[in-house]
């Protein structure tokens, strides 16, 4: 077997082309390196250079050597830029889950500012209503509408969203806009099937003003629907409020009647504790939560 340290100094003596100035490069004296280049001379039973007055030129064999070293070195830089790159910069894939309302309406609008700030990161956003296994790692992050149960999962609360009913304006300048609950059995209502995958609180509010008679109905298995359906005019839909600050066209029905808080968590598995790229992520949702909410509390107040 080779000893490494020999092979590093041949190499620098290779590519310098002489003792001195290798030994410069490596601050260990000529003698030093004339000493370690016949030690590996000895233990390859070969001549690795054709010395003369000029300084050192490689034998065939030597070549041979100095193409390996010169292969070993490279990839050696290449793997050390990529543990630099793992603590200091953020690229690679990452796979994030969540629902598909939540993931079109609020999060891809906001990615352009992750990529702007990370342009090599490549995220594959996986939106459906069912839950992936974290532990399993069929995503590296989600962001879910209730807390997680599984216990090696790390995670955080993010924000509360509730879901309320919004109709657009020109639907109510041809319909007028119901005062009362029970007004709402002379419109066409818009929600998720109750029978769908999605969160309990918005389910219990569709089957409670399902109680109230209502003639027309469109059910979509997801809020992106919906929120298509109430823009075009269709009637009036169950939504969940964090479309309100990119579609403040929206007008809300009935401001008395609205789901319970449902909580938003981001989580991931242990094992993903370090990473920088879930670290990357976990910040930025985090940093646009807090932008949302300044803006949202901006929106009240005007």
């Amino acid at each position: 077997m080779m000893d490494w340290d020999k092979l590093r100094i041949f190499h620098a003596v290779a590519d310098a082309g002489s003792l001195t100035h290798a030994g410069d490069t490596l601050h260990l004296s000529q003698s030093a390196v004339s000493r370690q280049i016949r030690a590996l001379e000895e233990s390859l039973n070969t001549t690795l250079f054709h010395r003369h007055a000029r300084g050192l030129i490689l034998t065939e064999q030597g070549e041979l050597l100095f193409d390996a070293t010169s292969a070993m070195s490279k990839r050696l830089e290449t793997a050390s830029a990529r543990i630099r790159d793992s603590e200091e910069e953020v690229f690679g894939e990452l796979r994030v889950t969540t629902t598909t309302g939540f993931g079109s309406l609020w999060l891809a609008p906001r990615l352009p500012a992750l990529y702007k700030k990370y342009p090599d990161i490549k995220i594959d956003l996986m939106l459906e209503e069912r839950v992936l296994d974290l532990p399993m790692r069929e995503a590296d992050v989600a962001i879910r509408m209730k807390e997680p149960s599984q216990a090696d999962l790390i995670r955080k609360r993010l924000m509360h969203i509730r879901m309320r009913l919004y109709a657009s304006p020109s639907y109510l300048a041809q319909n007028a806009a119901p005062e009362r609950i029970e007004d709402i059995a002379g419109h066409r209502l818009i929600c998720q099937n109750p029978q769908s995958a999605q969160v309990g609180a918005g389910a219990n509010l569709v089957q409670y003003l399902m109680t109230h008679d209502i003639r027309s109905t469109l059910t979509v298995n997801n809020y992106f629907g919906v929120l298509q359906a109430v823009l075009h005019d269709l009637g009036i839909g169950v939504l969940p409020d964090y479309l309100t600050h990119d579609f403040p066209e929206l007008v809300r029905i009935l401001p008395d009647i609205e789901s319970v808080d449902v909580p938003v968590f981001l989580a991931y598995p242990e094992e993903l504790r370090q990473s920088k790229r879930v670290g990357a992520f976990r910040d930025f949702v985090q940093e646009e939560i807090i932008s949302y909410r300044k803006q949202m509390k901006d929106q009240e107040l005007t």
